[in-house]
């Protein structure tokens, strides 16, 4: 939980601190991918902030009418952050590139010419290059960017180490802890939108043609609406109540047999209640013979060997079962 804190709090104080430079940038030169990149970085602002909503809430303890606690806030809570990934940041990135391709604009503004923006009106000095300003901007936004992805990374990269991951994608199927996989692809794709705007801007200036600044507009907005797919589906399969992945649930089924009185497992469930919180529910078939205080022994130690082999693992239920039932 701290770990994922400290991972939104960085990206919170990056994309606030860009978003500024980014609008700035635009009302210097009119720039359509510069808008486009402001767009998605207040978008990213507010989507932080949802996060720690998210995380304050799953924080809360259990209680009478959520017994198994608060965690699924950060599910909902990331899912609300995809769609406005997807509704402002994506889809007015998208609006305003093509707008400025079906109208026929001229890119970014010459220096003295005014740019407005909703009911702001502003003129720069005739002695300031539009282009080195929004070449410094992405600049300084690349910087913050890839300070909070080093922060969310390393973060991810720590629960890789933990449950034994390969690779980015394995983490990105597996992973329960949604405010941190936000972070990471938010800062990823920040990088990759500052990347694409930083090409359309030099294209522009060596070919005078304003067609590249306007496509980059569209091609961010294209990619915000991609990844807020993705990270809505993400979200969903959780909030639904996910299990396990099958390789997971096996071993401990496999830990359960181990035991030398288990004579079979009539029914197996697993559900994600909260970030790296997980239940666990198996109908299980004793020997013939044993009394129910054996049993409940026996119990307690086939709960303790799936709660080391799993941190995950919050609360295990085991209900004995006769073969006939």
């Amino acid at each position: 939980m701290a770990g994922s804190k400290s991972v939104v709090m960085a990206a919170l104080v990056a994309n606030g601190a860009i978003a500024v430079l980014k609008f700035f940038g635009f009302l210097l030169t009119g720039s359509a991918a510069m808008l486009s990149e402001t767009y998605h970085s207040i978008s990213d602002t507010g989507n932080q902030v949802f996060l720690l909503i998210g995380i304050r809430f799953s924080g809360r303890d259990a209680d009478r009418q959520h017994p198994f606690g608060y965690g699924k806030a950060q599910f909902f809570y990331s899912f609300l952050v995809s769609v406005f990934l997807f509704g402002i940041a994506g889809w007015e990135s998208l609006k305003h590139g093509y707008s400025q391709l079906t109208a026929g604009g001229h890119g970014s503004e010459a220096a003295g010419g005014a740019v407005e923006f909703l009911f702001i009106s502003f003129t720069p000095p005739a002695w300031l290059d539009p282009l080195w300003v929004n070449y410094t901007v992405l600049l300084g936004a690349f910087a913050f960017e890839t300070w909070a992805l080093v922060k969310a990374r390393a973060e991810m990269q720590r629960q890789m180490d933990r449950n034994d991951w390969g690779s980015y994608r394995e983490a990105f199927r597996k992973t329960s802890d949604v405010t941190t996989l936000t972070a990471l692809t938010e800062d990823t794709i920040a990088l990759a939108g500052i990347v694409i705007a930083l090409v359309g801007l030099f294209l522009e200036q060596q070919t005078g043609n304003p067609f590249f600044d306007q496509i980059s507009a569209v091609l961010i907005g294209i990619m915000l609406m991609g990844f807020a797919l993705a990270l809505a589906w993400e979200n969903k399969r959780l909030l639904l109540g996910e299990s396990l992945p099958a390789d997971e649930g096996q071993r401990l089924r496999d830990i359960i047999r181990a035991d030398d009185n288990v004579t079979e497992i009539v029914d197996f469930r697993t559900v994600y209640f909260g970030p790296n919180e997980v239940i666990v529910s198996a109908d299980v078939a004793f020997d013939t013979g044993l009394d129910t205080t054996e049993i409940d022994d026996i119990i307690t130690a086939i709960e303790s060997r799936l709660k080391d082999a799993n941190g995950d693992i919050r609360t295990v239920y085991i209900e004995p079962e006769t073969l006939s039932s």
